[in-house]
């Protein structure tokens, strides 16, 4: 079982291609995934706005995630927020979350939004995913291009092949993972 724990940032979950790498990824075991209802709420109610989504398949979507990410849903965490000092007040829960979690790291494109100084208090640390993509990589290619070589035969309305599937990583705000899958393009 993982020992290494991350609370994945609303703004990691809102992209499909960016949640399913996620989620493949955590069920190869490579780390622990975790979240919160809050967390569920931001990214679903940024889809929402696009207005191109249905509650109804978003919450499915949820569910899924609930249901196949062992041990993924933090509760318990809502006291601990008010003590939390961020730019941001909207970001505490997701701190105060990974506080409770015992998380090792927050995964966020926002690194802005969670001090380095505020987050050394609670012996937690935030990571670009791409970085976090990377370190995978680094540390399980193996595991790590199964759980991509199956996102990417998933996709089967049309199939895409190995340089779209890379380009849509990139897409993802990934380069350095596209870098590192190219040496590895047979695997994946």
């Amino acid at each position: 079982m993982a020992r290494y724990s991350v609370i994945l940032d609303a703004c990691v979950l809102y992209p499909a291609p960016l949640r399913d790498l996620f989620m493949r990824l955590a069920m190869e075991d490579l780390f622990m995934a975790r979240w919160t209802d809050l967390i569920h709420e931001e990214w679903i109610n940024a889809l929402m706005r696009q207005g191109k989504f249905l509650r109804e398949d978003l919450e499915r979507i949820k569910c899924l995630m609930d249901s196949h990410v062992r041990d993924a849903k933090v509760t318990g965490f809502e006291g601990l927020i008010e003590s939390i000092s961020l730019p941001d007040p909207d970001d505490r829960h997701v701190v105060a979350a990974a506080i409770r979690a015992g998380a090792d790291a927050i995964v966020s494109f926002n690194l802005k939004d969670f001090p380095t100084n505020e987050l050394e208090k609670y012996d937690l640390e935030v990571i670009h995913p791409d970085d976090f993509v990377c370190f995978q990589l680094e540390l399980a290619p193996g595991a790590a291009c199964q759980a991509i070589k199956q996102q990417r035969e998933a996709l089967k309305n049309p199939p895409i092949d190995k340089e779209k599937f890379l380009a849509i990583l990139q897409k993802q705000q990934l380069p350095q993972t596209v870098n590192i899958l190219r040496q590895y393009t047979s695997l994946i």
